[in-house]
């Protein structure tokens, strides 16, 4: 059953990436949204899905009982999910501001920043090279 799952996550990832590889902005932002649907999909497989007695323990008691899920995947599950959705939300805000100023969500169309030249290339000779060239 976990390979069925494995391939599952496995073509929901493919997916993302496909996405995510697009030039169009909104077509990224779904393999972003994907790509992290894909990480707490594997989270949950690693923490074994199946049906456990919930991690609750009992007054005085210092150990799960025996059978119990495992807590940790469900806490990791719960920060992946905040921390996708604010990636999320911080990449539609940056298309909405891009959008707003430029008229288009296409990449080929955002290059305005190339046509201002490399920043790593200076036009002036720096001093060390005067003294080398000597």
């Amino acid at each position: 059953m976990n390979l069925i799952y494995a391939a599952g996550i496995s073509a929901i990832l493919a997916v993302g990436l496909y996405l995510l590889l697009s030039r169009h902005v909104v077509r990224m932002i779904y393999g972003v949204m994907l790509i992290s649907a894909c990480v707490n999909l594997v989270i949950f497989l690693a923490g074994r899905i199946g049906a456990n007695a919930p991690p609750v323990m009992a007054a005085g008691e210092t150990m799960l009982a025996e059978g119990a899920a495992n807590p940790l995947p469900q806490a990791l599950v719960l920060t992946a999910i905040v921390i996708g959705f604010s990636l999320v939300a911080f990449v539609v805000a940056l298309a909405l501001k891009t959008y707003r100023r430029l008229n288009t969500l296409d990449q080929r169309a955002l290059g305005e920043a190339e046509a201002l030249g490399s920043p790593y290339v200076d036009a002036r000779p720096h001093a060390g090279a005067k003294e080398a060239g000597r």
